[in-house]
């Protein structure tokens, strides 16, 4: 936010922007948004279509959001794996940023990396679900 605030007030006040500042508000939203993945999904805040929860037994919703953390722990884990592959493309070519010429496989290597790490929270919402997670899941408390 500070990088974005001083670019724009150089733009209006001086008419000269931060050199690079868009490659690097690119690269640190990229580090922002994959970090974001693995907590988003331990805590259940991510979007969720629970219309139709309330009709559905608590069996039901239990073995829906198993089959559901599989599937999501399946695709993450494969995108996990075309993006690091992607990286070591990225790193044999040498891809740098147009302006600053920073490395761009580093952040496509982390980005892998939490795509896995997102995938393995998954994997183990899926056999150790959390009520906050999955609608119908009691996590053993018993409620006042």
């Amino acid at each position: 936010m500070a990088l974005t605030l001083v670019d724009v007030s150089g733009r209006k006040a001086i008419s000269t922007s931060v050199p690079g500042s868009l490659e690097l508000t690119e690269l640190l939203m990229v580090v922002v948004i994959f970090a974001g993945l693995p907590l988003v999904s331990l805590r259940g805040e991510h979007v969720v279509f629970d219309s139709l929860d309330p009709l559905l037994e608590r069996t039901i919703r239990r073995a829906q959001g198993l089959v559901v953390d599989l599937i999501v722990t399946a695709l993450l884990a494969g995108m996990a794996w075309l993006m690091w592959s992607k990286a070591g493309q990225m790193a044999g070519f040498g891809d740098t940023t147009a302006q600053l010429k920073i490395p761009q496989s580093p952040f496509v290597y982390l980005m892998s990396s939490l795509l896995g790490v997102t995938a393995l929270v998954h994997l183990l919402l899926a056999f150790a679900p959390t009520s906050h997670h999955h609608p119908g899941v009691d996590d053993g408390v018993a409620s006042p």
